[in-house]
């Protein structure tokens, strides 16, 4: 039966929603909202100005099936790089919601340098969409572990961040502790794509919990940034030898210099 709702409630709901809108209004007021890329005044906070989403690289269809690198024009399903045909990678897919350059790049830096992890939220929407199919089939997240070294010196891991938001987003259970980094590598930047295998290679290890966290599941490695693929290759091979039934890769951004 259809009850209707006490008018003392409804007057209590709207007040409630009253005072919400005028501490926002407030906060708008001494700390207008601006673009997270460029610093433009906007009209809602979090999200970009119509210039800098202009600029975006969004990667669409059609793309590689297995690293998710676009094509100029659509090759028919199923089709793969040349790349992944010629290095097929220890993962199984690779997802990015962007190519890395103009306001996505901003968007890295001021998230993974300039402390901004506020737009974790945002940065895991456009990845969720992005990656709608692997976090289908998908049964847990794993975000890239920083050594505590660098997290010491960073404060966050932006991967743990990133899958902490696409957890709340997708449902989907985090494992933060699964894989621990053992090894303090030098920064990836600059070096080649030989010198990033052997940068990262033994510096990974399960921990003791990990093992049964991950043999028989469809693991998704969580990053910010996917260069040449080393560290999340490193950690693939680690859960498939410790019985993961599956790894697939999604990043915030993809670092790729032209479209095939």
């Amino acid at each position: 039966m259809w009850k209707h709702a006490s008018p003392r409630r409804g007057l209590a709901r709207a007040a409630m929603e009253t005072g919400q809108w005028l501490r926002r209004s407030a906060a708008d007021l001494f700390f207008p909202p601006t673009c997270p890329a460029c610093g433009r005044l906007v009209m809602n906070g979090g999200a970009l100005c119509a210039g800098c989403w202009a600029q975006v690289r969004f990667i669409e269809k059609p793309y590689c099936d297995i690293l998710g690198s676009p094509f100029s024009h659509d090759l028919g399903m199923g089709v793969v790089s040349a790349e992944a045909i010629a290095h097929p990678p220890d993962f199984d897919r690779l997802r990015s919601a962007c190519l890395f350059d103009g306001p996505a790049r901003d968007l890295v830096h001021g998230f993974k340098y300039r402390d901004q992890s506020e737009l974790a939220a945002m940065m895991a929407l456009w990845m969720a969409r992005a990656g709608a199919e692997l976090i289908a089939s998908s049964d847990v997240l794993l975000p890239v572990p920083l050594h505590r070294r660098r997290l010491l010196e960073r404060r966050f891991n932006q991967a743990a961040e990133l899958a902490r938001a696409l957890s709340g987003q997708t449902g989907l259970p985090m494992l933060p502790d699964a894989v621990r980094r053992i090894r303090n590598t030098a920064h990836q930047v600059g070096l080649t794509r030989l010198g990033r295998d052997a940068n990262v290679r033994g510096a990974f290890r399960l921990t003791e919990a990990g093992g049964s966290q991950v043999f028989g599941r469809r693991i998704m490695i969580v990053d910010d940034v996917y260069t040449t693929g080393a560290t999340v290759s490193a950690i693939a091979r680690l859960l498939k030898r410790s019985g993961a039934a599956g790894v697939d890769v999604l990043t915030f951004a993809r670092a790729l210099p032209d479209i095939i």
